[in-house]
């Protein structure tokens, strides 16, 4: 069966002066620390932005550092001190995966152009002196004028083709395609190709568009076209390297299976469960269901919907907190008329939106366990969030997710697209030791994730295939 991936704000002023800093932590789980004056883009290896600080060049300068072979507020020959950099293309999103894949990259001393944006614009980034982060995005807020988001695409893609053309990296990771994934897939990587970089890509998704109901011919020729350009492949499930092999003709060893890296971006304070509860209105008594992240047709919402009406017959203890932006309006309506049906409105929390990153440790902590009933994924980043909090997992039995959880050591699994199973699944979690215990075994939960997802593992393959990569002529 052929499916997807899922996946789960602040910007840090450039040159700020401060006396102490703590940001994202290495790698290794230590915190990197800065003090001290704030440095000038020469001191900081040259992570340069023109917003970051000082007069914007005017037009005719930019075209005369262009001509001289510089870019950004730096030259080329800057860029060919160290010819082992790689750029790492973020698409300017997905801040869980691709902050901690720089960071383990790094702690393996690897050099960095980092093509990010204002969601990840973070000062250890900028200080390090292996990484030049280049904010090409900029701000991707979406409640701009359509006018303002065509002018920021345009002005993402001229500063990108810019840059290739004078960039010292061989090897360009890409993370995602932006936002005009036909043109990512196919003139953007010809043109890289032409300039003779090594390309690797990160495959999140096989065919989002399939999982999702709205593929087509032209989706997959441009899918097969990019895939085949690419020197070589990142997946996290041996289904999704199967399905690269069977579907797009991608050569097996062109692929490497990597794991989905534990995600430790989000603010883990020291909340207490108890005190989570009380800002959601909830008792200690409760059993407190969480569904999380943003909710498309393929995360089976209305068979968790199904499942708590029949819950609720039963025992009146049990509470559904559903967390998540809905990708469709009419999706997001028909699980209201599910709610209503069922009668579960009394039971229920529901915030409808993005949560930000600042909020989310009150759900994970107040909840007794996460619920994910999708119909098919290949893998799912709220498994690792889940796990980052040390929190069981009930799950349907699909793509990855039996290799993703151990039976009643940190969470159980149930028959997809079947309430009854979930009901089951549900009722066997709360009488089980794993619930009893919860406190004592969140460690537990979570020094397995710290080791099964680790970034180390992560970092290391990618950089054995880079070195692979840089050694091809």
């Amino acid at each position: 069966m052929r499916s997807g991936s899922d996946s789960t704000n602040g910007r840090t002023k450039p040159f700020q002066q401060v006396r102490v800093r703590v940001d994202f932590p290495a790698a290794g789980g230590a915190k990197r620390a800065t003090s001290g004056r704030p440095r000038s883009p020469e001191d900081r290896g040259q992570n340069c932005d023109l917003r970051a600080g000082g007069e914007k060049p005017k037009p005719f300068h930019i075209l005369w550092n262009l001509w001289n072979n510089k870019f950004e507020g730096f030259d080329r020959t800057l860029l060919s001190e160290n010819s082992c950099r790689i750029a790492l293309l973020t698409a300017g999103r997905d801040k869980p995966y691709a902050l901690p894949l720089a960071s383990s990259l790094i702690s393996q001393g690897v050099a960095i152009d980092f093509i990010g944006s204002d969601l990840l614009d973070a000062s250890w980034l900028r200080e390090s002196p292996q990484v030049r982060f280049l904010n090409f995005h900029g701000d991707m807020r979406s409640d701009v004028s359509a006018v303002r988001k065509v002018l920021r695409i345009l002005s993402y893609y001229g500063r990108l083709i810019r840059y290739a053309t004078t960039a010292a990296p061989k090897v360009f990771h890409v993370l995602w395609n932006s936002k005009c994934d036909m043109l990512d897939r196919t003139l953007l990587m010809l043109y890289y190709r032409l300039l003779g970089k090594r390309i690797a890509l990160t495959v999140h998704n096989v065919n989002a568009r399939w999982r999702d109901g709205n593929d087509s011919l032209l989706n997959r020729l441009t899918l097969r076209m990019q895939y085949r350009l690419c020197d070589h492949l990142f997946v996290h499930t041996e289904q999704m390297k199967r399905e690269l092999r069977t579907h797009f003709g991608v050569p097996g060893q062109k692929i490497s299976v990597i794991p989905f890296g534990i995600n430790n971006t989000v603010p883990n304070t020291g909340l207490t469960s108890i005190e989570a509860r009380q800002r959601l209105g909830l008792t200690g008594s409760q059993k407190v269901i969480l569904f999380f992240g943003l909710i498309r047709p393929y995360k089976g919402l209305e068979y968790l919907v199904e499942a708590m009406g029949l819950l609720a017959r039963t025992e009146p203890d049990y509470r559904l907190i559903i967390a998540g932006n809905p990708h469709s309006a009419s999706y997001w309506d028909a699980i209201q008329r599910r709610i209503s049906a069922a009668g579960i409105r009394p039971k229920l929390i529901e915030r409808a939106e993005f949560v930000p990153d600042a909020d989310t440790e009150i759900y994970f902590k107040a909840a007794d366990v996460v619920v994910l009933p999708y119909t098919h994924i290949f893998q799912s980043g709220v498994v690792l969030l889940a796990y980052n909090f040390g929190l069981p997992i009930v799950a349907s039995d699909v793509g990855s997710l039996k290799e993703d959880i151990i039976v009643g050591r940190t969470g159980f699994l149930f028959q997809p697209l079947d309430a009854v199973s979930l009901v089951k699944c549900i009722e066997t979690y709360f009488s089980s030791e794993l619930y009893r215990e919860l406190e004592t075994r969140r460690q537990d939960i979570k020094d397995f994730a710290a080791k099964k997802y680790s970034w180390t593992t992560v970092s290391e393959i990618t950089q054995s295939v880079y070195k692979k990569l840089l050694a091809q002529r």
